[in-house]
């Protein structure tokens, strides 16, 4: 007599359960006996999650090709937002390691094993060009020059400072004005002009921002040097 009542309550839901399935196949829904199956389902089973898409060096789409080195410029934006360099999936230069400032981000690295040589960042609003230009002008053979702008990257810019930009690769170096975006690398010794640059001008028309144009980001992979003698 005392399992009387424990025994109907059992009954009583199933009966209920079991009707409100039948209703819903008569209904045209699943849900109701998807939602049991998900109840009945083994734990040792879960759904089966999508795959994330695989995450290659500096966040690039694709992996790099064999003596290649993977890299990912962003400019800064306005004067709000800090440049990032990467290399090979360290972060060079960024507002988190506390080693970028208004006006060029500049680090330089080894060609040949793409270690990094120096960062430093220039105020090209209010700093001295000469700094800039010691940096700049006795770099060796094949070294790599990655730079990202931050706030204004060229009123400060003189001359020789475009001519040695030009001379590493840049074709913008000798138009790059106030406030403009640009992102760029080049490299000591190249004879040609180099494909990793991209340049925004500085307009009122077109700025995303109110007195700057839009932040610029480049990715890409970059061939090794060859040691020499090899």
């Amino acid at each position: 007599m005392r399992l009387a009542g424990p025994l109907r309550v059992v009954v009583i839901i199933l009966t209920a359960g079991l009707t409100w399935i039948l209703v819903s196949l008569l209904l045209g829904t699943q849900s109701g006996f998807s939602r049991l199956q998900q109840l009945l389902s083994s734990p040792e089973n879960p759904p089966t999650a999508e795959p994330r898409p695989r995450r290659y060096k500096c966040g690039l789409p694709q992996p790099c090709p064999e003596q290649h080195l993977a890299f990912r410029l962003v400019s800064g934006a306005a004067n709000v937002i800090g440049p990032k360099i990467c290399l090979e999936d360290k972060m060079l230069m960024s507002s988190m390691k506390n080693n970028v400032g208004r006006g060029l981000n500049i680090a330089l690295v080894n060609g040949v094993n793409g270690e990094l040589i120096d960062a430093r960042f220039f105020d090209m609003w209010a700093g001295d060009v000469n700094e800039l230009l010691k940096f700049i002008r006795t770099l060796h053979e094949g070294t790599l020059v990655f730079v990202a702008s931050y706030d204004d990257p060229a009123t400060k810019m003189n001359e020789e400072t475009r001519r040695i930009f030009s001379e590493l690769g840049s074709s913008v170096a000798k138009e790059l004005g106030f406030r403009d975006s640009w992102v760029f690398v080049g490299a000591k010794g190249v004879q040609d002009k180099s494909p990793f640059e991209q340049h925004t001008k500085n307009s009122k028309s077109t700025n995303k921002y109110e007195g700057w144009p839009e932040a610029l980001e480049m990715e890409g992979c970059i061939p090794q040097r060859k040691a020499d003698g090899q």
